[in-house]
């Protein structure tokens, strides 16, 4: 890019027919806010007809690499997901990259993605979590509830005899990671 323009190249049989050799194209760069707004946007016009279904994150890398992280209050399912991708490339393509110039991933978050909405909690009531408050301390523990500003998790301490449940309440506003455990 040079002086916020950018150049892509373009095959000179699908822009110009009266040459055969490659040309130049100008075009004005988008604002990678604007791309990620305009992702949403269309993630939202997608999912209109699945109540179940909500956007946790989407994000694009300055080399047009599309991330989106769908979840379900009942667990997002491989067909689904597929459809979307499908659907979103395809607009995507008409829209917003008409020379094909990008790559994208639609998934559910996995288990290393963190929590980022409150409606991941209130899916995640009665799996173990570990949550990284903003103060650097650790706290492990079942997420027994959660409201719109907190979440209760209850840890085990010790063990036979001497266990013992401690309860944690925890303001979202001092959570800066909570992360889904799974102890085998």
């Amino acid at each position: 890019m040079i002086s916020g323009i950018s150049f892509t190249f373009a095959l000179a049989m699908k822009i110009r027919r009266e040459r055969k050799r490659s040309l130049l194209l100008f075009s004005e760069p988008m604002n990678p806010e604007t791309q990620i707004q305009a992702i949403r946007h269309k993630i939202g016009k997608l999912l209109e007809n699945e109540p179940g279904y909500f956007l946790v994150e989407a994000s694009i890398s300055p080399t047009n690499n599309i991330k989106v992280f769908i979840d379900a209050d009942q667990g997002a399912s491989i067909d689904k997901l597929a459809y979307l991708n499908r659907a979103l490339s395809k607009q995507l393509e008409e829209t917003m990259f008409p020379n094909g110039d990008f790559s994208m991933e639609v998934s559910s978050p996995g288990l290393e993605e963190p929590l980022k909405l409150y409606r991941q909690y209130v899916k995640n009531i009665g799996r173990l979590v570990e949550v990284l408050q903003k103060d650097g301390i650790k706290k492990e523990g079942k997420l027994i509830s959660t409201s719109e500003k907190k979440i209760l998790i209850e840890e085990e301490k010790g063990k036979n005899k001497k266990k013992e449940i401690v309860q944690h309440i925890i303001s979202f506003e001092n959570i800066k990671t909570t992360k889904i455990q799974i102890k085998i």
